[in-house]
């Protein structure tokens, strides 16, 4: 509600700037979540050629190796205080032509509706606040975006309603960055390369170890080299996981040793990838490595891997989905043992994935 007073109080000097708003083409592309949320928006970037973006720090290592992106401005930069939210809301006040709002919370839908631009295409989602209502009236295009509806898709349709999900593929960087040094565990070898994430951002979709020694044990047998990633917080899970496994020896941890930058060229290096609905999951799937995703809470309606995904949802029909895109809490009814099970079916179609895709399609005879 505090934006909508700043937006009230501040109309007036947006009225009178306008008539100094000089048309330069210039696009701009709100959306501050985090790391999968950043990769699904860049059909829409690729699609605008060149943006500028306000955007999470979380996400500015890939960000600022994206050739599609001008400039950035970093939201953590500026909601600190109300100067900052201020300064911040005339630097974009009559810099742009066209403007997306592509997370609709009242932070980003104020800085949306207080730019003087000839275009604006606001995505409207169901968490939207009844005072968000004088934000949605200064835009030209508001697209309403239901659970049923998939992200990438609502995201184009703000700039052409003809566009589809299969207009433009992801990137995580544009083209795709590779570090002047790799680390020496990705060189090539004769195994089968399986990129892991035994975490999540969202600590609560975190698959528990016993499942995780679920699927290692089914694929026993199988010449696989697995590859942890994470950053150096998630240590501990590594660690559970060692320690209850009987033998570990085709377990690689580049848990700390890759920069968020580092990780899409990594990944691209692996044959597949394993993890829940989380970033690394979107990384693979943009740099077109087969993934492997546990549902668990998320409702994969809204948004999914699209590159050869075997999603696999929770059987038991109690377990109805909790967790969306813009509604997505840190505590479920539900145990993280119960969400992420996994039945001996789920677990041969997991083996069956890995061989088909690898064996059959892949790298490896």
């Amino acid at each position: 509600m505090s934006y909508v007073i700043i937006f009230i109080l501040l109309w007036p000097f947006k009225i009178l700037m306008k008539p100094f708003h000089q048309g330069k083409g210039r696009n701009l592309v709100i959306q501050t979540a985090k790391i999968g949320d950043f990769v699904n928006i860049t059909p829409l970037l690729k699609h605008l050629k060149k943006s500028d973006v306000l955007i999470s720090k979380t996400v500015l290592p890939l960000a600022g190796r994206d050739t599609t992106i001008e400039s950035i401005f970093l939201i953590e930069e500026y909601k600190k205080s109300l100067l900052g939210k201020i300064r911040l809301a005339f630097k974009l006040l009559n810099r742009y032509d066209n403007v997306y709002l592509l997370q609709p919370n009242s932070i980003n839908a104020f800085y949306a509706a207080f730019c003087n631009a000839e275009y604006k295409a606001f995505l409207i989602a169901y968490t939207r606040k009844w005072y968000h209502g004088i934000f949605y009236r200064t835009a030209d295009v508001v697209r309403l975006h239901q659970k049923t509806d998939f992200t990438l898709e609502s995201y184009l349709k703000l700039a052409d309603s003809s566009l589809s999900a299969e207009s433009y593929s992801k990137h995580a960087t544009f083209p795709l960055w590779k570090p002047e040094k790799t680390l020496q565990e990705l060189n090539e070898n004769n195994k089968i390369k399986i990129g892991i994430s035994i975490s999540a951002g969202n600590k609560a979709k975190t698959i528990p170890t016993a499942v995780w020694i679920k699927i290692l044990n089914v694929l026993d047998g199988l010449p696989c080299q697995f590859y942890v990633f994470g950053p150096e917080n998630e240590q501990k899970y590594y660690a559970q996981l060692v320690e209850k496994l009987s033998n570990s020896e085709n377990i690689v941890s580049l848990i700390g040793k890759l920069e968020l930058q580092e990780v899409p060229y990594a990944i691209s290096q692996m044959d597949m990838y394993i993890a829940s609905d989380s970033g690394n999951i979107y990384i693979a799937d943009a740099v077109n490595i087969p993934v492997i995703c546990l549902a668990g809470p998320c409702d994969l309606t809204e948004q999914h891997p699209t590159y050869a995904p075997l999603i696999l949802m929770p059987e038991d029909k109690k377990l109805i989905p909790e967790s969306f895109i813009f509604s997505a809490p840190y505590q479920f009814r539900h145990s993280a043992e119960e969400l992420f099970s996994l039945s001996d079916t789920q677990l041969d179609k997991i083996r069956s994935f890995v061989m088909n895709k690898v064996f059959q399609g892949q790298r490896h005879v």
